[in-house]
Formats: C-alpha cells, sequence, structure tokens
C-alpha cells in the first residue's frame, strides 16, 4: 500500500491545531512535518529528526525550489534598495501634488499601492510614509487610510504575475498530488485562476466603491466623520498609535526612479518566459539554435511549457543588476549604501523564506507516496473522496471557509497555502475523477477551489489582528491598531460574504460566470443597503487624537 492511512492526517491536523493554539505559524509547520517524520520513522525519535533534516535540505536542493528561494530573498533586496534612496517617496510627492481633496487622495494611494505589487510590506510601509501628509490634510482619518493600504498588499500581491507571493502559490500547487492531471504549467494555471480569485478582486472594489460613492458605514463611517471634525484618530476609544515611520528625504530622487525597477522586472519577466522555453528546447540533434527553437512552437506554447523559476531568477537578476547600475549613475546611493540596502532587503525576507521552506517540507512529506519516503495522504484522501460520494459542489465553498479561519487564527497566508493547498489538490482532483468530469470541467472545478484556498487566506492575512501586514498597514498610517481591525472588520467580513455565496452556488453549477454574478448581486445589496442598516458607532468632536493642519 502507498499510503499510511488515516495516520497521513496528523500532520496537517496538528499543524493547524498548533497554530490556533500558539499563533507561531514556523513551530507550527516544524512540529507538524516532525510528527510526519515519527510516523515515517515507527516512533523512533533519532530517525525521525534525521528524515525531519533530510527533507528541510532535499527542500532547497530542488532546482525548482532554491531559485524560488532566490528570487523571494533578491526581490526583498530590490526593495531594501528602493527604500534606500526614497525613490516611492519622490513618486508619490509627485503624484499628491495633484491631489485637492479627501477623494482624490484616496484614489491616489490606491493608484500607488496597485502600482507597488512586487512586496506587501514595503506596500504598507512606503505608500503610508508617502500618502499620510496629504491625507491629513484632506482631513482623511487615519483609519480609512490604514484601510486602504492593507487592502493593496495581501490582495493586490496574490493577483500581479509577478511577485513573491505568486512563485510562492507556484510551487506549492505544482507540487500538489493531482496536478499533473490538469496538463498546464503552473504558471498557466496561476494565470487562469486569477479571475476565479473572488475575495481579492472584489476587495479591491469595496474599496473603489467606498472612495467614489462615499459607501461608508459602521465604525469606519464614524472614524472618517470624525476626520472631518479635525480629528484623524480616536486615541481615547482605541489607544495610542502604532507606531510613526518617517519619510525618508532625498532631493535627487525623481519619480521615474521608482518606476523603473518595477517596469524592468515586469519586462524582463515577460520577455525570458518565452526565451527560456526555447532555450531548453536546444537539444543539439533536432533543434540546434535558439531560432530553429522558436520557429519549432508558438508563442502561446512557449509560454505554457515555460520553466517559471528560471524565467524568474533570470529577470530578478537582471533586474537587481540594472537596479544597480541605474542608482549608482544617479548617484541615489554610494557603494557602501547600496550593499547595506541589499543586506537589509534581503534579511526583512527571512521569516517569509523560512515559512515557505516548511511549506515544501511538510507539503513533501504529506504528498509523496509511502515508496518515496512519504505518507502518502494525496493517495488516500483520492481513494476516500472517489468512495465517499462527497458533493464535488460544495468543496469551493468549504475550502474558502477553512482557509479562512486558519489564516485568520495564524495571521499567515503563506502558511495556509503550505497546509490547505496539497490536502485540496488531490480531493478535488479525485471527486473530478470520480464524477466522470470532461478535462475542460476538471480543470474549472479545481481553478475555483484552489482559488478558494487562495481567498481564504489572503482574507485571513487581510484581516486578522496578528497578521503582519495589518500591523504594518497600522504603523504606515500611524493608526491605532484597534482602530484600524475595528474599522476594517466588518468591511472584510462583507466582502467574504459576498465571495462564500459566489464560491458556493459557483461551485454547485461549475461555472465561473454565475460565480460572479451571484458575487456581485450580493456585494451590489450590500453597498446599497449596509450604510443604512448598520447603526454608526458613537463618537464626538472631542475625542482625544491627532488633529489635521
Amino acid at each position: 500500500m502507498e499510503h499510511y492511512g488515516l495516520w497521513g492526517i496528523i500532520p496537517p491536523l496538528l499543524t493547524i491545531l498548533l497554530a490556533f493554539l500558539t499563533k507561531d505559524v514556523v513551530v507550527s509547520l516544524f512540529l507538524g512535518i516532525l510528527s510526519g517524520a515519527m510516523i515515517i520513522a515507527g516512533g523512533n525519535p533519532f530517525i525521525a529528526l534525521m528524515k525531519l533534516t533530510d527533507l528541510l535540505a532535499g527542500s532547497l536542493a530542488d532546482g525548482w525550489n532554491i531559485r524560488i528561494f532566490l528570487f523571494c530573498g533578491l526581490l526583498g533586496g530590490l526593495v531594501g534598495m528602493l527604500t534606500k534612496t526614497g525613490a516611492a517617496g519622490s513618486f508619490g510627492r509627485w503624484a499628491s501634488s495633484r491631489l485637492k481633496n479627501g477623494r482624490g487622495s484616496q484614489l491616489m494611494t490606491l493608484v500607488f499601492g496597485i502600482l507597488i505589487f512586487i512586496d506587501d510590506y514595503f506596500n504598507s510601509l512606503s505608500v503610508g510614509t508617502v500618502m499620510r501628509p496629504i491625507c491629513d490634510k484632506t482631513k482623511v482619518s487615519r483609519a480609512k487610510l490604514a484601510y486602504i493600504l492593507d487592502s493593496t498588499a495581501a490582495p493586490v500581491c496574490i493577483l500581479a504575475p509577478i511577485s513573491s507571493w505568486v512563485v510562492t502559490v507556484m510551487s506549492i500547487v505544482r507540487d500538489a498530488h493531482g496536478f499533473n492531471k490538469l496538463g498546464m504549467s503552473e504558471f498557466t494555471f496561476f494565470i487562469r485562476a486569477i479571475p476565479y480569485n473572488l475575495y481579492a478582486i472584489t476587495t479591491l472594489l469595496m474599496v473603489f466603491s467606498v472612495i467614489i460613492f462615499r459607501r461608508d458605514f459602521g465604525p469606519m463611517k464614524a472614524s472618517e466623520d470624525l476626520a472631518q471634525t479635525g480629528v484623524l484618530y480616536n486615541e481615547k476609544k482605541y489607544g495610542a498609535v502604532t507606531g510613526n515611520v518617517p519619510e525618508v528625504e532625498i532631493s535627487r530622487a525623481k519619480p521615474f526612479d521608482m518606476l523603473f525597477p518595477i517596469i524592468v522586472l515586469v519586462v524582463s519577466a515577460v520577455v525570458f518566459f518565452p526565451v527560456t522555453t526555447w532555450l531548453h528546447a536546444i537539444d543539439n540533434k533536432n533543434i540546434l539554435s535558439l531560432d530553429q527553437a522558436v520557429r519549432s512552437m508558438t508563442l502561446g506554447a512557449a509560454f505554457n511549457n515555460t520553466d517559471s523559476s528560471v524565467a524568474l531568477c533570470y529577470a530578478i537578476i537582471l533586474t537587481i543588476f540594472a537596479t544597480y547600475v541605474y542608482y549608482l549613475a544617479r548617484k541615489l546611493m554610494t557603494l557602501q549604501e547600496s550593499g547595506e540596502a541589499l543586506r537589509d532587503g534581503i534579511k526583512s525576507m527571512v521569516p517569509a523564506l523560512i515559512i515557505l521552506t516548511m511549506a515544501w517540507s511538510i507539503g513533501t512529506i504529506i504528498k509523496s507516496p509511502r515508496s518515496d519516503g512519504g505518507l502518502g495522504l494525496g493517495l488516500y484522501l483520492s481513494e476516500v473522496v472517489k468512495a465517499g460520494g462527497f458533493p464535488l459542489g460544495l468543496l469551493p465553498a468549504i475550502l474558502f471557509v477553512l482557509s479562512a479561519v486558519i489564516s485568520f487564527a495564524t495571521g499567515t497566508s503563506w502558511g495556509t497555502f503550505g497546509i490547505m493547498i496539497p490536502i485540496a489538490m488531490p480531493i478535488v482532483t479525485g471527486l473530478s475523477e470520480a464524477n466522470g468530469l470532461s478535462q475542460n470541467a476538471l480543470v474549472n472545478i479545481t481553478m475555483i477551489s484552489i482559488a478558494g484556498v487562495l481567498s481564504g487566506a489572503v482574507f485571513g492575512d487581510h484581516s486578522s489582528p496578528i497578521s503582519d501586514t495589518t500591523i504594518l498597514s497600522s504603523t504606515g498610517a500611524s493608526c491605532p491598531h484597534l482602530e484600524h481591525v475595528a474599522t476594517q472588520m466588518p468591511y472584510a467580513v462583507f466582502v467574504a460574504t459576498c465571495s462564500f455565496a459566489g464560491y458556493l452556488v459557483g461551485g454547485i453549477f461549475q461555472n465561473p460566470i454565475i460565480c460572479w454574478a451571484v458575487n456581485l448581486s450580493v456585494f451590489t445589496a450590500g453597498l446599497i443597503f449596509l450604510p443604512k442598516l448598520v447603526k454608526q458607532a458613537t463618537t464626538t468632536p472631542q475625542a482625544a487624537g491627532h488633529v489635521a493642519l
């Protein structure tokens, strides 16, 4: 038998339970991996520790994984250079000089947040630092600023085709049991799954709607009304501000200095996706040159069959080099400062890299069959669901709720990806086979289901009080953390409700159009009626807080 049966469920269940209790996803993942190693080792702790060590080392020995690891680390280095030069601040000051009212400053914060899609931490802090003085001047509450920052962090990063979030998802999806049945590359799967990511897209739609149509309700409406009296945050009710990030003033930095590395990264990645496929096609037998490789396949096939880890690694190294030279030529950094910026940026990615390595390891031990030293949980779950007659149409909604609960409790989406995707993929592909679905239907229901995992994970990352991006958004906006959590929560829960309705009905009909029709119907009804139904929290102009100048 190629699996350990029900024993294989212990590592993910233990990880989830410990994550709830400890709120530490790294320790939880480590102990989850150790429990799996103990099962394989027959209870021998010494063999289990050796197995665990081999798993962690093996995760980084894989060519794909180590390139993704390097991409994430170097992306942190690029963000470090952007931070050090103050390029983002220069772009923000240029844009904000054209703003005259609160609606304009909120829209600019939204646009600026979408532009900085490469890293959620950098987004929250840099955009907050740039836009806070402008929002203060136009009497936008710090709570509203923090909400926009938070809503353009994780929700934007999970939608951008080039970010550390994307490569993390691709690496976990690629190794999940059953993915090979879809007949596409992990990058193609991610791109095609973007329209199914209801929570992330609807969150951006929610931000845009409350800005344009001014449909604030609940605690956020109270904070916004208070801001119009000149009091930008309610220190008396919610406590002191989380922090105040000083703005980096670099007189030489220009708006284009922020756009340059982003443009280089995107363009080089787009170029390297097909080029990587063409280079790998040269076999010195039938295809002898790059020109022959280009003529041997269509551009679409070259994109679909690419090794995205190689292409992204090439792109980030080229971008680091080009940005390094460009900033030195512009005299925005000295040699010493550039080295410090790269080091500090890479250092900031260490916690995420640890979680990523742990996620790879627990995914390997869960997925691999017994003959390859794993628990074979994917095989077991596939067998169980095929025989159990579980309703396939309910999977997207169930996976969304489970992922949302785990992510909210742990405050991390990456850890949730690592736990839930290896479980979800074999279940949905196994049920699809048991129901005799066509290849197209199999792909559709798998995308909706995995997108449900991604959406649920992003909800927790977006709304959890212990999430890094929630805390950093409070910090970037200089808003009391509890005020940010209290004002944002009704909006996040509302969007999650819309997403759940979409996944529930869309999963039953296995149709993305119905999925979005239901989601948008609930969303529209909520925007119309919630501001009238939800009673605004009581505030007084005398509430203590920062006063707009």
